[in-house]
């Protein structure tokens, strides 16, 4: 069994914040919105830092993130979404494997994402499914055999984030797998209207 096929680890993963996206629901930027104490965007970099060795922003306007000191990757051509976001991120990233989260997802947890990474094995995309909803991001990939596969779906013209997965090797974790690292699943909530915000915070508290 060679290396890429057996469990990842954080010397060979990178995190990919994906922090672009209009935020129009919310009527404000997203990844700065104040959460227990700091911009939502500093606690996702925080829950990536001890699994892996390198985290990468994606986003297209670089000044609200200066602040981080982390690198931060454009889109390699604007305008497609999310897919061109993870496609920008993977060919920046210096990892087998990446770990794309969005910036929008307050209660992500280092142990919760390892639990994804750690079912990456024999696999190229590890994505969790709740009540027959993918969530692309917060899900783990395998650069090198993602990478192409991206590309192959772009220059069809797709854009939907899981267009590609039929040519690479997928595994699908289910509700009950997923409550073995996650109880509550809260890992998995994100926040897009200020009323979502409201029923976060009181999930907090």
């Amino acid at each position: 069994m060679h290396m890429t096929e057996s469990q990842p680890l954080r010397t060979q993963t990178t995190g990919l914040i994906l922090a672009g996206g209009a935020s129009r629901r919310m009527g404000r930027n997203k990844a700065l919105i104040e959460w227990d104490g700091q911009p939502q965007i500093a606690r996702v970099a925080s829950a990536l830092r001890p699994i892996t060795f390198e985290q990468l922003i994606i986003a297209n306007d670089p000044e609200p993130y200066q602040f981080l000191n982390l690198p931060i990757i454009p889109d390699i051509e604007p305008g497609w979404g999310p897919l061109m976001g993870l496609y920008s991120g993977l060919k920046a990233a210096h990892g087998e494997w990446a770990i794309l989260v969005a910036v929008d997802m307050p209660f992500l947890t280092s142990a919760f994402l390892h639990g994804l990474l750690a079912m990456g094995a024999g696999y190229d995309v590890v994505i969790p499914e709740v009540q027959d909803k993918l969530h692309p991001l917060c899900a783990v990939y395998r650069r090198n055999a993602c990478l192409p596969a991206i590309e192959a779906v772009i220059k069809q013209g797709q854009r939907r984030l899981i267009a590609f997965h039929d040519l690479v090797r997928v595994r699908r974790v289910d509700e009950a797998t997923l409550r073995t690292i996650s109880p509550d699943l809260r890992e998995l909530i994100n926040i897009n209207t200020p009323e979502e915000l409201r029923q976060a915070r009181r999930l907090l508290r």
